[in-house]
């Protein structure tokens, strides 16, 4: 890597080369290997992926152990980025919310974040409204609030506004209005998504929970729902993925920003 990087410099210096040439190819470098205590590496970073996608890379917790997650965490934070861990179980995450000061573990969401040394402005047109079916879609939901909330969104919540009770969304009125993009968050049969689609003319990302009774099969249920919602323009995301909602919601807006 560093090879290559000096060759890129003295190309630059020679004027064989351009700035904006050097930065396109600066966004591919590097990746930073996290070895164990033997010297073998168990992750490999992409630290620039914030130079080519906008934001930096995010830590899915299932599967690591404590130290490697601390080791990861450890080598994000060094570039004064922060990080972003999600799905991660409790103690390790009051473990990573410890090791590093000003860190939040969020019990509900299961993610810790580490912000930035240097926050950005809000990058988007409006607020992300996260909308929930019922209470048991929370975790789910606070997934996506927290995700945006890290990527730069401004967020506004709306629970517990399912169909069971139709006057509860309606009373939402101003909250739909406002919202850039509308994270509707939902299981059962997952028609939340449908009524809401219906309401607003910004886009809808509809997230399937595996919250329901056996006929609901884990989620299924809800994601075909959304997948053959009658209102224009829903798009889902798989199930419990709030995150994956969260990630489009920030990329829509910060392509609004850019264009406004």
């Amino acid at each position: 890597m560093s090879d290559r990087l000096r060759r890129l410099l003295e190309a630059l210096v020679a004027g064989e080369t351009t700035p904006d040439a050097v930065a396109r190819e600066l966004a591919w470098l590097p990746v930073e290997e996290v070895v164990d205590g033997e010297g073998e590496p168990f992750a490999r970073l992409d630290q620039h992926r914030a130079l080519r996608q906008g934001y930096p890379e995010v830590v899915y917790a299932p599967g690591k152990t404590r130290d490697q997650l601390l080791a990861i965490c450890g080598r994000l934070a060094a570039r004064g980025e922060g990080f972003l861990v999600t799905r991660v179980a409790g103690e390790d995450g009051a473990a990573l919310a410890e090791a590093f000061r000003g860190a939040d573990h969020n019990a509900v969401s299961r993610t810790v974040h580490l912000p930035p040394r240097e926050p950005a402005e809000p990058a988007g047109t409006g607020p992300v409204l996260v909308v929930t079916g019922g209470t048991g879609d929370l975790p789910v939901a606070e997934e996506a609030a927290v995700t945006a909330q890290a990527l730069g969104q401004v967020v506004e919540r709306a629970y517990d506004v399912g169909v069971a009770g139709l006057h509860r969304i309606l009373s939402q009125t101003e909250a739909l209005r406002r919202a850039a993009v509308v994270i509707v968050v939902a299981g059962m049969e997952g028609a939340l998504a449908s009524v809401v689609g219906g309401l607003v003319s910004v886009p809808v990302i509809a997230v399937p929970t595996s919250v329901g009774y056996g006929a609901s099969f884990g989620g299924l249920s809800a994601l075909l729902a959304m997948l053959n919602s009658c209102a224009a323009g829903v798009t889902v995301v798989n199930i419990d993925n709030g995150f994956g909602a969260a990630y489009a919601a920030a990329r829509i807006c910060r392509l609004s920003a850019q264009r406004s």
